[in-house]
Parts: C-alpha cells; structure tokens; sequence
C-alpha cells in the first residue's frame, strides 16, 4: 500500500483541509484501530517530508490525469477542491453563498505591505501609503485578513500587525512565500522612532511624560531652608 492513496483517503474523508500535523498523527492513530497488521505499523512514524513528497505526487497525478478536480495546499492545508470551469453546474447544486463584498483598492494597497512589510506599525503603513490608514485597518481586522501580533520596541509601543491564515485562503496561497515578488515594496524605506529610553538595563521602560516631570521638578528643586536650633532648657525667651 502506497502512503499516497493513504493521505488520499484520509483527505476524501475529511470535513475540512488537513494540515501534514494532522495526517500524520492520523497515521500513528491508525495502529489503535487495526490488530496486528503490519502494514498500519508501517505507517506509524512517517516523517513530514515524506508526507509532503506523497502529497506533491498526489497533486501531480491528480493534474495529469485531468479530473474535474485538484489537490492544492493553501494557508498550509491540504484539500481537494474542483476546477472552476465547472462553477455553474456547482453552483445550481448548492447555490451561490454570500460572499462579502470586494475589497477596495485601498485596502488591497494597505494589506499588500502588511504582507510583504509585516510585522508592522499602523504608522510605517502611512508613512509608505501618504494617507491615514485608521478606516482602511479597521475593515482587514473585521474581515480577519490582518491581526495584532504585538507591540513594537520603541516610543510608545505602537501594536504590529500580520497577516493572518484567512488572508493565504483569500487569495489561494499556500504560505507568505508564494507572494509574488515585488521587490520595489520591499526596499521602500521607513524611517522608525527611537528606542524607548529606559531607567536602567532590565527595567520597564520609564514612560515619556514621567521623564519630562521628573526634570522640571530637579530644576526647580531648592535646597530646604536649616532646621531651627532649639533653645537651651531653662531659657526662656517669653517676656
């Protein structure tokens, strides 16, 4: 039995993608459900690059043969899905699902350099675009096409941003790599802010406004008048 039409198998089966993790802990499951057979056994610790040269041999054969339909991995899943020359009859089938509306050309610019800039800050986005970005993020984050992946080290801790799988399945992709190049994006430069200033190596960072306050109270610091000697006992200087 050939680990091919194995993966096959699992994938005709399956309700959703399967990433390579997921075959493969399918195939080391399959000895629990089989009793002695040493064919199953076989199968149980197959390596990852195993997988994929059987997958990438499926999607060929598939290809080769001319099926009405093909395997193809994207956002790092793998799943048959048909050709599109048979769109009309699938779509008299199952009908026509709502699909959100096209993004507009500005958004399309916005998303392409966080996909080939990211991680990246809202304002390095402006700085590259010419233009507020406020409206045009806020419509990628509510379709799921970007996310916030964390903050910055520099003044402010502005959040960064990614693309998320959602947007390798928007497009058809099976990873970042496949973006097609566009090396003029890439090489755009933008200038960053400054370091956050710190109080001392392995201390949080002292914020801004902090700093600022702390110097003007060190100017106008005066030194506090002496203490008042206190008299002898037994003086008095009541009259």
């Amino acid at each position: 039995m050939e680990l091919k039409f194995i993966l096959e198998a699992l994938l005709f089966s399956a309700q959703k993608p399967l990433s390579t993790k997921e075959m493969r802990e399918a195939l080391a499951s399959a000895v629990e459900h089989a009793e002695n057979d040493d064919t199953v056994r076989a199968f149980k610790k197959t390596k990852e690059e195993d997988v994929l040269e059987a997958l990438d041999q499926l999607a060929r054969d598939h290809e080769q043969a001319g099926r009405s339909y093909r395997l193809v991995c994207v956002a790092g899943s793998w799943q048959f899905v048909t050709q599109p020359e048979y769109a009309p009859w699938l779509k008299a089938l199952i009908g026509v699902r709502a699909r959100p509306p096209r993004l507009s050309q500005p958004a399309l610019e916005t998303l392409a350099i966080i996909a080939y800039r990211q991680p990246i800050t809202r304002a390095e986005i402006e700085q590259i675009r010419g233009v507020n970005v406020d409206g045009t993020m806020q419509t990628l984050l509510e379709r799921g096409l970007v996310e916030q992946s964390g903050r910055a080290e520099v003044v402010g801790r502005p959040a960064l941003y990614v693309t998320t799988p959602l947007f390798l399945e928007y497009f058809g992709l099976r990873s970042l790599e496949d973006l097609p190049a566009a090396d003029e994006l890439r090489r755009i430069v933008v200038e960053k802010p400054p370091a956050p200033v710190t109080a001392d190596a392995g201390l949080a960072t002292t914020p801004p406004e902090q700093l600022t306050l702390a110097q003007a109270e060190g100017a106008q610091e005066e030194p506090a008048p002496a203490a008042e000697t206190a008299p002898p006992a037994g003086d008095s200087r009541n009259p």
